[in-house]
């Protein structure tokens, strides 16, 4: 039985999110520049959008360049602007016959006005599909989300007997989103590098030895169908979830 065949469809997690580590290692072992390995990874992408759809996932958050990524040579980080615009313009189609609606979340104002721009023309196009929200965190890092957050709150001079958890949540990028139930990460490596880091504090992780372009439909199947072997308590003791107290 395969692991698409095992997944309890009433007990999908709402939304994924993915560290799409390892393509340039993977360019590295094919004899290739790093740059060839982040083109290679989105045939690895189509195919997590696919799966969560199919699944019925509401949300999947992709870390598709982080604020610390900009330390990268220029080269690369040139190559991933254009080919960023590449994949926005291929994938526009696929996202409207799959009801896939598209969003970033980041520091928007760093990203050259060309991908920018070609962005929210697929933002715009995609605003009214209802299956999937596929988030992009560009440019993006938590720490910076914070500070964020921080400084807006400073500005509207918000008294400190205002400010609770949930006061900071509305502040930050993804309010407008649940926290992720399951986080993927491929590449072996085992953290979280500054990613979703207020949002994660009940996420369950799942660690994959596969770098990212090897990343298939089946590898996406096997981290929900581990997700679901776990009891979620939040706190709670075992007795008290199972009693659904």
């Amino acid at each position: 039985m395969t692991a698409l065949e095992q997944i309890d469809r009433s007990r999908v997690p709402e939304h994924v999110a993915i560290i799409m580590d390892g393509n340039g290692r993977w360019a590295m072992k094919q004899k290739h520049e790093r740059l060839f390995g982040h083109r290679s990874a989105l045939t690895a992408v189509h195919q997590a959008v696919e799966a969560a759809v199919r699944i019925g996932v509401k949300y999947l958050t992709l870390y598709t360049f982080s604020t610390e990524n900009w330390n990268r040579p220029q080269a690369e980080v040139d190559g991933l602007m254009e080919l960023l615009i590449t994949a926005v313009r291929d994938e526009t189609k696929t996202l409207m016959d799959n009801n896939v609606r598209l969003q970033t979340i980041g520091d928007m104002d760093r990203i050259p006005e060309r991908s920018r721009k070609k962005l929210q023309e697929c933002i715009d196009q995609t605003a009214g599909n209802t299956s999937l929200t596929l988030v992009l965190a560009l440019s993006y890092s938590s720490r910076w989300e914070i500070a964020q957050a921080l400084k807006q709150i400073c500005r509207e001079e918000l008294r400190p007997e205002e400010i609770d958890e949930e006061t900071l949540r509305r502040y930050l990028t993804t309010r407008d989103y649940p926290d992720p139930d399951l986080l993927i990460r491929t590449g072996g490596e085992l953290r979280v590098s500054n990613f979703l880091l207020w949002q994660m504090a009940y996420t369950e992780f799942y660690f994959s030895d596969l770098l990212w372009p090897d990343f298939r439909q089946e590898h996406f199947y096997e981290a929900v169908f581990d997700y679901q072997q776990r009891q979620r308590r939040f706190g709670k003791t075992e007795a008290q979830v199972e009693n659904g107290k």
